[in-house]
C-alpha cells in the first residue's frame, strides 16, 4: 500500500513534467506514447515487481487475438480471454497466497486493463464489422475505424497516468489527448436552436488538480482517524447484536459503511488528478465559462453522499466502470440485461464469495426500487413541500439498503455474511421479493420528460449534466471527420 501511494505521487510529478516537457505542441505522438509506456511499465515493476509482467503478457496474447481472429468475433474471443486470464489471477491471489487482505495487489490494475482491452474491442468490432446504422448513437460515436499499433495498444492499456488506479477511458478519447486534438463541445442558443461547435483549446489543470488533491487530503485524514474506530465487523459481534436495538444497529450500519468509502474517494480522486495534471480529462467548459476536468472522473461524492434512489448511487460510483458494464453488457444483452449486468461485475470484481451476495443482493434491491420509483413516485411529485418530504425519506431508505448490500463486500466471506443477514432476518431480501410479487415492473422509457421532472430537488442539475458525462469527446483525424464526429456526439446527448 505504501508503494501504490508512493508511485502515485510520483506519478503526479510525472504528469506534470509530461505536460510541461512533452506537450504536444513540442513532441511527436510517437515519443508521448513511448515515454507514458514505459514510465507506466517502471511504476508497475517498482509497485508489484515480476507481477508486473502479468499486465504485458494480457495486453499482448490480447492484441494477438485481435489481429489473427479477426474484427467479426474478436471482440467475443478478448472478452472471453481477458476475462478469464483476470479470473485465473485472482483465483490463485485469493484462494493460494492472501485470502482476505486488502493488500494493494497486482490483480487491481489488471481490472482497468481488462476493461481497456474488451472495450477497445468491442469498439473496434463497432467501427470495422457493423453497419453504421445499426448501432447507437453512442457505440457510433466511440467506434474504432482502425486498428491500433502494438504501441498505442500498450501504451493505452499500460500508461503511467493509469495503470495504478485507472480510470478506464475510451481509446479514442486518449488518443485525442496524446496526438493534441482537444475540443470543447459549445451550445449556442440563437432563435430557440442549438448548434455544435468546437474550439481548439488548451486550459490550465491547475485549479482542478489543487481541488481533487484537497479532497484527497481529507479522504485520507478520514481514513486514518474516524474510519478505524467504525469497523462494519462490529455489525456482527455478538455483544453488539444481542444489545442493541434495531434503530441503532441500522444506524451503526450506515455509518460503519459511510466511514468505509473514504479509501475509496482518495484512490479514484488521486488518480483522477494525476490524468488532469498530464492535461487529460478537460470537458469543455460550463455555462459560466469555467473549465470541467471531469471527462474521465470515477465519482462524485456529493451525489453518492445524498443519493435518492439505488440507480443514481450506483450512476455516481465508480462511473467508468458502470460506463463500461453498460456499453459492453447491458446494451448487448439480448435477454435480462440487469441481472446479466450483476454478474459481470461481480465476476469482474474477483472470487471473493462476498462480491457475489453482494451483487445479487443488488439484483433484489435495484428491480424491487425500479419498481417502487414507477410505481408510486408520481403521486409526490405535485407539492415542493411533500416532494421535498419524499426525497429525504428516500435518502435514507437508499442509504440504509446500500449499507445492507454491500456488507458482504466488505466481510468477503460466506460465514460473516450470512451471519449479518440471519441477524437482519434476511428483512430487505425479503421486502425486495414482495415489492417484486406486488408492484408490476414496468419498462423505463429513456430520456422521458416525466423521469426528468421527478428528480430529487438536489439532483436536477446533475442529470443535465450527466447527459454530458454519459459520452466521451472524441475527435477524428481530419477537419471535416471531426464535424461529423461532434456532430454525431451532440445530437447522442440531445437524445
Amino acid at each position: 500500500q505504501v508503494n501504490f501511494v508512493v508511485c502515485q505521487l510520483f506519478a503526479l510529478l510525472a504528469a506534470i513534467w509530461f505536460r510541461t516537457y512533452l506537450h504536444s505542441s513540442k513532441t511527436s505522438p510517437f515519443i508521448r506514447h513511448v515515454v507514458a509506456t514505459l514510465l507506466g511499465l517502471y511504476l508497475a515493476l517498482f509497485c508489484f515487481g515480476w507481477y508486473a509482467l502479468h499486465f504485458v503478457i494480457q495486453s499482448g496474447i490480447s492484441y494477438y487475438i485481435m489481429i489473427i481472429i479477426g474484427v467479426e468475433n474478436m471482440h467475443k474471443y478478448c472478452f472471453v480471454f481477458a476475462l478469464g486470464y483476470l479470473t485465473v489471477c485472482q483465483i490463485t491471489r485469493v484462494y493460494i497466497f492472501d485470502y482476505g487482505q486488502y493488500s494493494a495487489d497486482f490483480s487491481g490494475p489488471m481490472m482497468i486493463i481488462t476493461q481497456k482491452i474488451t472495450s477497445l474491442a468491442f469498439e473496434i468490432h463497432d467501427g470495422m464489422f457493423r453497419k453504421n446504422e445499426d448501432l447507437t448513437p453512442s457505440q457510433r460515436c466511440l467506434a474504432v475505424r482502425r486498428m491500433p499499433s502494438l504501441l498505442e495498444y500498450l501504451s493505452y492499456n499500460c500508461n503511467f497516468m493509469g495503470i495504478l488506479a485507472g480510470p478506464l477511458c475510451s481509446y479514442k478519447d486518449y488518443i485525442t489527448f496524446i496526438e493534441g486534438r482537444s475540443y470543447q463541445l459549445q451550445q449556442s442558443e440563437a432563435n430557440g436552436k442549438e448548434d455544435a461547435k468546437y474550439e481548439q483549446t488548451d486550459p490550465s489543470p491547475n485549479i482542478a488538480v489543487a481541488q481533487k488533491l484537497l479532497i484527497c487530503g481529507l479522504s485520507l485524514l478520514f481514513h486514518m482517524t474516524i474510519t478505524k474506530t467504525l469497523p462494519v465487523e462490529y455489525n456482527i459481534d455478538d455483544n453488539f447484536r444481542a444489545t442493541a436495538s434495531w434503530p441503532v444497529r441500522f444506524f451503526y450500519l450506515y455509518v460503519s459503511l459511510m466511514a468505509a468509502r473514504p479509501k475509496y474517494y482518495f484512490a479514484w480522486t488521486l488518480a483522477d488528478a494525476i490524468n488532469n495534471a498530464a492535461g487529460f480529462g478537460f470537458r469543455g467548459y460550463d455555462k459560466n465559462g469555467v473549465t470541467r476536468w471531469d471527462l474521465i472522473s470515477n465519482l462524485r461524492i456529493q451525489q453518492i453522499e445524498f443519493s435518492t434512489s439505488f440507480k443514481m448511487f450506483l450512476d455516481n460510483w465508480n462511473i467508468q466502470t458502470a460506463l463500461w458494464l453498460k456499453r459492453v453488457c447491458y446494451e448487448r444483452a439480448t435477454f435480462s440485461p440487469t441481472i446479466q449486468t450483476f454478474i459481470l461485475s461481480a465476476i469482474w470484481h474477483g472470487v471473493y464469495p462476498g462480491y457475489y451476495l453482494t451483487f445479487l443482493t443488488g439484483v433484489l434491491m435495484t428491480l424491487a426500487a425500479r419498481a417502487i420509483r414507477n410505481n408510486i413516485r408520481h403521486y409526490f411529485v405535485e407539492s415542493p413541500a411533500v416532494k421535498l418530504c419524499y426525497d429525504v425519506v428516500t435518502w435514507m431508505a437508499t442509504q440504509v439498503a446500500i449499507s445492507y448490500t454491500v456488507v458482504p463486500f466488505v466481510l468477503l466471506s460466506v460465514k460473516p455474511s450470512f451471519t449479518f443477514y440471519s441477524s437482519c432476518y434476511f428483512c430487505l431480501h425479503i421486502a425486495s421479493i414482495l415489492v417484486l410479487l406486488v408492484l408490476p415492473l414496468k419498462r423505463t422509457q429513456k430520456g422521458s420528460k416525466n423521469h426528468e421532472s421527478i428528480q430529487p430537488v438536489w439532483s436536477k442539475k446533475l442529470e443535465e449534466e450527466n447527459l454530458l458525462q454519459k459520452n466521451s469527446y472524441s475527435t477524428t483525424n481530419n477537419s471535416f471527420s471531426q464535424k461529423q464526429e461532434i456532430t454525431c456526439r451532440y445530437q447522442a446527448l440531445k437524445q
